[in-house]
């Protein structure tokens, strides 16, 4: 078996962004979390896994409470991952950012970034 626990669309409205015209007011993020467990058994403790809420606030920590706004969407995904990557149920994750207000030459498109994180 392989275990994988996600959080999928989950929007925040956050000031980030390479334009500093970007900073000025919230436009919305889209982040799609998937983990993959280490563990091939049967999971029965909540200490063996990731908690949900544990993703959500990872996402909360780094586009909501960011001292400064951030330029790079990659960055984000690297801070979401510098905070859950401790957990030792945690083999490998994916990170999904979408901006879709993001500003574009022309209308069309969703501007996305996404990475994935393996234990090494």
């Amino acid at each position: 078996m392989e275990w994988r626990i996600g959080l999928e669309a989950y929007e925040v409205m956050a000031v980030h962004g390479f334009y500093d015209e970007e900073h000025e007011s919230p436009q919305p993020f889209v982040v799609t979390l998937w983990a993959t467990l280490s563990s091939k058994e049967r999971i029965e403790r909540l200490e063996d896994t990731l908690n949900y809420a544990d993703l959500q606030t990872a996402v909360d920590r780094v586009l909501l409470n960011a001292p400064e706004p951030i330029r790079l969407m990659e960055e984000m995904a690297q801070l979401i991952i510098d905070l859950l990557s401790p957990n030792p149920a945690l083999a490998s994750m994916s990170v999904r950012i979408e901006k879709p207000q993001a500003p574009l030459p022309h209308p069309g498109g969703l501007p996305v970034i996404e990475v994935l994180w393996q234990r090494s």
